[in-house]
């Protein structure tokens, strides 16, 4: 199956169940099928639903941004949420929306196959990392998923809210972390032909 054989069966499919009161547009992800980065924020936001594509209202600016400022193409990465659906009035997911979305999440990465997964604040870090710590001790460092390096980071809606880019704030760690992975992009080998996760997930937070 391909991502977008993928998206199309999703579509198609009710939704499972945990997923009742979100909206109904589905935001599948975008970005390189092939793309050895995936980045991974929460949910959709307004615009991600009205538009059907991820990152792409005022924080999806400023990522493209930051992207931008360390010479990663946005066309080159992958793109998603854990849930694929906007939670009412922007809300955080709720672990049974998280739960129920994990199938899906776990059918993309494995056809994704990526060699790091950057993660964009607390929700995904947390479920990726089963931790309760927050994004403020975890960010910037690297973590072992399945044999796959993870990288959490800064949600680009945090820095909006945190706009000094003063030595030591959000603004400042988030250029230091951003070199690191760009750093790391650049050492990367060919991808494995064989990739598996195990999904069977150890997340008792979920």
């Amino acid at each position: 199956m391909t991502l977008a054989e993928l998206e199309a069966k999703t579509k198609t499919s009710p939704k499972p169940a945990g997923l009742e009161q979100v909206a109904e547009n589905l935001v599948f992800g975008e970005g390189d099928s092939n793309a050895n980065v995936v980045f991974i924020g929460e949910a959709p936001g307004e615009q991600e639903d009205t538009t059907g594509r991820p990152f792409v209202g005022r924080a999806g600016q400023l990522f493209d941004q930051i992207l931008d400022s360390v010479n990663i193409h946005r066309d080159d990465v992958y793109i998603t949420n854990i849930v694929k659906y906007r939670p009412p009035a922007n809300r955080n997911p709720t672990p049974e929306e998280i739960k129920a979305s994990e199938p899906l999440l776990m059918e993309q990465l494995q056809l994704l196959r990526p060699q790091i997964v950057a993660t964009l604040g607390n929700v995904p870090t947390q479920y990726f990392l089963n931790t309760k710590e927050g994004i403020t001790k975890t960010r910037g460092n690297w973590y072992d998923w399945h044999g796959i390096k993870l990288m959490p980071l800064f949600h680009p809606a945090y820095l909006l809210r945190n706009p000094s880019r003063k030595k030591g704030s959000p603004k400042w760690l988030m250029w230091q972390d951003m070199q690191e992975l760009k750093r790391a992009m650049d050492e990367l080998g060919d991808k494995s032909s064989t990739f598996t996760i195990d999904t069977t997930q150890q997340n008792s937070l979920f």
